[in-house]
């Protein structure tokens, strides 16, 4: 092991060696042990050799529990890329937004991190089996990696684990156990079946190893938002995004993120830690509900009622202590979402930025939305949003009833009668329903036309037009006659005013609804102007409110 590393109690103080199935404390027997180093000497040496290292979670191993990188077990885990989301960003005006995108880890989760780590502690160890429960993803990363190491993994998972999740976990020879029960009490059997044989049981923010692999995000996170934002000097202090954000079920990610940053000020690496923002699912969100009371502990949730699984643990325990009391140094928030607005970001984040993620990881997203709509994140704050993973295939209730179109090609029997060309033209008409809305969106400036398109495809299945000038969308809306306008009234030459007043004047398109888009405070006059001839002022910005998707459905129909 790390010749500079010692574990300490929390909750005595007490120092001793590491050892993997010896982790109480020999003094108080408490199991809330913490690894410390030699700061001052890696303040030091770690900066000489940092820049010549690959990037990637074992550049940082002198601050892990191991002696050396196992290159013989690594499969490239960590380094994966920070993100920026430019169009998210635009809709919630906030232009420093980045995605950590640890999708792309070998196991496709930030669970890889953790199952890297503790399999390397355990093969030091000269361990050849272990224990894990889970809600899908950390059996995943444990049983690739074990299965590279040479261990044994039992894995134990709820019932409502997706099918999927129990056969990858299978396919690496790991022996899965289904256990028809909540996962707190799925945790209790495993550690029970751990116990009897003597085994290493992975107790999330109870084993070392596990806290100690979650740091190389902050690591990671910050090395990174200085080689895009810059940093004063010559590259200390590194910069510290202003928001930490992460779909938390037992909050392990954000603990250590937390200890990362701790470690980085003592060394000099950093100024400052961030503010987190910890988003759990409304069906399961014990820690939410003690955070809005002011309550350093959370009240256990019996019966978990969402279907984002993997956020379901309903018994945080001291976890949430510990974040409670890193919320109240540094700052921060911890709220939740429900799962349809989970599902909404599901979509948003896919047909915005191009990047699917599972429930879970929307879970992070939808809270950025509201903590942005709520004014909690400013706009001249960098948030980092923990994108944990996309471990799984997008389930058809996600989609909605509408997502494929069937295109039927005629029968040999039909071609007698017609060309093959007027039976493949009618099929093929098939796929332009006339019962589609179609909106037209009128402005000036072309990333907010794109920006509109991408807001509304998210929002439901509509036939887009655009125009870019007053007198196009004049022409436009005499010509296709659509039925609803989205309209921006500061525009060069031909206005929104002018535009709708012209429109009104027309029999033909006096009847089509309009929402007048502005990204500044009317005057008086202007108000006047628009008094009773459109439907609805919306202020740029304001585009991801459920309001805005009442709104367009209720002139829809």
């Amino acid at each position: 092991m790390n010749t500079e590393f010692v574990t300490e109690c929390l909750d005595c103080g007490h120092q001793q060696p590491f050892a993997p199935l010896n982790t109480r404390c020999q003094k108080c027997g408490s199991e809330w042990m913490v690894a410390r180093y030699d700061y001052d000497a890696l303040a030091t040496t770690l900066p000489a050799v940092w820049p010549s290292r690959p990037f990637d979670l074992w550049r940082y191993h002198e601050l892990l529990p191991v002696t050396a990188p196992r290159p013989e077990i690594s499969m490239g885990e960590g380094g994966t890329p920070l993100l920026p989301l430019h169009r998210l960003g635009m809709m919630l005006k906030l232009p420093h937004i980045y995605f950590k995108d640890e999708r792309q880890n070998p196991t496709s989760s930030f669970k890889d991190r953790q199952a890297a780590v503790t399999i390397a502690v355990l093969k030091e160890a000269g361990l050849t089996e272990m224990v894990v429960a889970s809600t899908g993803n950390v059996a995943i990363a444990y049983a690739a990696y074990a299965a590279r190491a040479g261990i044994k993994l039992w894995a134990f998972v709820t019932s409502l684990v997706p099918a999927e999740k129990m056969r990858e976990i299978a396919i690496y020879g790991a022996q899965v156990i289904k256990v028809g029960g909540t996962y707190d009490e799925t945790k209790q059997v495993a550690a029970e079946f751990a116990r009897q044989r003597g085994l290493y049981l992975d107790k999330g923010a109870r084993s070392l190893p596990t806290v100690e692999s979650m740091k190389t995000l902050a690591f990671e996170i910050s090395e990174q938002l200085t080689d895009t934002l810059g940093a004063p000097g010559t590259g200390f202090p590194w910069r510290t995004p202003d928001w930490f954000v992460q779909a938390v079920s037992g909050a392990l990610g954000p603990l250590g993120v937390q200890k990362a940053y701790d470690e980085l000020q003592r060394m000099g690496f950093v100024s400052r830690a961030p503010k987190m923002a910890l988003i759990q699912s409304a069906g399961c969100a014990p820690m939410a509900h003690a955070w809005k009371q002011n309550q350093p502990t959370a009240e256990p949730v019996r019966l978990p009622r969402t279907h984002i699984a993997t956020l379901a643990t309903g018994d945080p325990g001291r976890v949430y202590t510990l974040i409670y009391d890193a919320l109240k140094t540094h700052g921060g928030t911890i709220t939740s979402v429900s799962d349809e607005e989970a599902f909404r970001a599901m979509h948003i984040l896919a047909k915005m930025e191009g990047l699917s993620v599972e429930p879970a990881t929307a879970v992070a997203v939808a809270g950025v939305i509201r903590l942005a709509r709520e004014g909690i994140i400013r706009p001249d704050e960098v948030v980092v949003i923990n994108g944990t993973g996309h471990t799984m295939p997008i389930e058809s209730h996600i989609l909605g009833k509408r997502w494929i179109k069937n295109v039927d090609l005629p029968h040999a029997e039909a071609e007698e009668t017609a060309p093959p060309t007027e039976g493949l033209k009618a099929a093929l008409d098939t796929l332009v329903s006339r019962e589609i809305p179609h909106i037209a969106i009128v402005d000036d400036h072309e990333p907010a036309r794109i920006l509109l398109r991408r807001v509304l495809q998210s929002l439901g299945e509509f036939t887009i037009s655009e125009a870019s000038n007053g007198t196009e969308a004049i022409d436009l809306a005499r010509k296709e006659h659509p039925d609803l306008i989205l309209l921006d009234l500061m525009m060069p030459e031909t206005d929104g005013f002018e535009v709708i007043e012209t429109l009104r004047a027309d029999p033909t398109t006096r009847n089509i609804p309009i929402i007048a888009v502005t990204a500044k405070a009317l005057t008086p006059d202007e108000q006047r102007r628009l008094s009773g001839q459109i439907e609805k002022l919306l202020q740029k910005g304001e585009f991801l409110t459920d309001e805005l998707l009442d709104e367009i459905r209720a002139l829809l129909g």
